[in-house]
């Protein structure tokens, strides 16, 4: 068996020089895929953002720094997956605040009528935090909403929620919201049903390189368990309009560092994602050389991170994308949700 690192030496890790390391990152990446790297053609779906919660890092919900509350109609999210559905999306990706006023009726009702009308399509819907919120909200067991889930058609589960595991930290930028135990209960669950999802980090703002080895501990704990995360995704935190007053944020190298960091200590966990909406597209491509093989898809429009300043409020072009891709030296090959390979570029 390859080796597998303990947690004192993955944090040993970041000591190491960047290319040094970079290097290690780069030969498991290459063993794997390599120089293949992925993406898919998508559409973000952000349907609401009135948020019961107050997250302290959130510059989406419609409380404080953005006064602009809405909440789309089923209409209106049906003519965008038609809309997309033209362009040769394979995936929506639906993710929302934690709207008490939605309804459960109001979610399942919309991952049904999108299965009914665009069967083809891959439904990677409601975070871990929002599969919380709806079963505080209702009374209801994990169990009931995730089979409620399948039931109305979500194929995939996204891996947001998670920000820090470490429950220090999650007091301070997200108390009330998902506790690190029920994010990773949930996903247990989801993956008992032989369903798969993925997870995320959200690294860069007042946590330390420990808690985010501990996340990533945490992560291969489970998948060592259950095998069902596709891909592990390293948010970088972004600093505009949110409340963290963040002073240090993540350089480069930083960022770098922890992706290939990632790739070394995540030994179980398929695919390392580079999401180019909070590291940038330019960034994200040099993180291929570290590590990363997956950057996510074309999006189309996205929400959530451009409020908080990311640029990436308007998606990308399918052929920008595979131009850069092909550009920095490695294979841009179109993959479905599950990462079954469509189309090598």
């Amino acid at each position: 068996m390859e080796k597998r690192y303990d947690f004192k030496e993955a944090l040993k890790l970041y000591d190491m020089d960047l290319f040094e390391l970079g290097k290690l990152a780069k030969e498991e990446r290459v063993k794997r895929y390599g120089k293949k790297s992925f993406f898919n053609i998508n559409r973000h779906i952000n349907p609401t953002n009135i948020c019961k919660d107050v997250c302290q890092f959130c510059a989406f919900s419609a409380t404080r720094k953005n006064p602009n509350p809405y909440m789309m109609s089923h209409e209106e999210i049906l003519n965008i997956v038609s809309e997309a559905s033209k362009r040769g999306i394979k995936e929506v990706h639906i993710v929302s605040a934690h709207n008490k006023d939605a309804g459960l009726d109001w979610y399942m009702g919309i991952f049904r009528k999108i299965k009914d009308k665009f069967p083809h399509i891959h439904i990677k819907a409601l975070t871990a935090a929002e599969v919380n919120f709806l079963a505080k909200e209702y009374s209801l067991s994990y169990d009931k909403v995730l089979d409620m889930m399948i039931e109305n058609g979500v194929d995939s589960m996204p891996g947001g929620g998670a920000e820090i595991f470490d429950e220090e930290i999650r007091n301070r930028i997200c108390k009330g919201k998902v506790s690190s135990k029920e994010w990773l209960e949930i996903h247990k669950l989801w993956h008992k049903r032989g369903r798969k999802s993925n997870a995320t980090m959200l690294f860069g703002h007042i946590e330390k390189r420990a808690h985010r080895i501990d996340h990533m501990m945490r992560i291969r704990d489970l998948q060592d368990e259950t095998g069902g995360f596709n891909a592990f995704i390293p948010l970088v935190y972004q600093r505009e309009n949110n409340y963290l007053k963040v002073k240090d944020f993540p350089s480069s190298q930083e960022i770098l560092k922890t992706i290939a960091i990632s790739r070394l200590v995540l030994d179980n966990v398929p695919h390392i994602k580079a999401y180019w909406v909070t590291s940038t597209i330019n960034l994200s491509l040099v993180a291929q050389e570290f590590g990363a093989d997956d950057l996510d898809g074309t999006i189309e429009r996205e929400s959530i991170n451009s409020a908080a300043g990311a640029n990436s409020k308007n998606g990308m072009a399918l052929e920008d994308f595979v131009y850069l891709i092909k550009n920095s030296g490695f294979i841009p090959v179109e993959r479905d949700s599950l990462y079954n390979e469509i189309k090598v570029w």
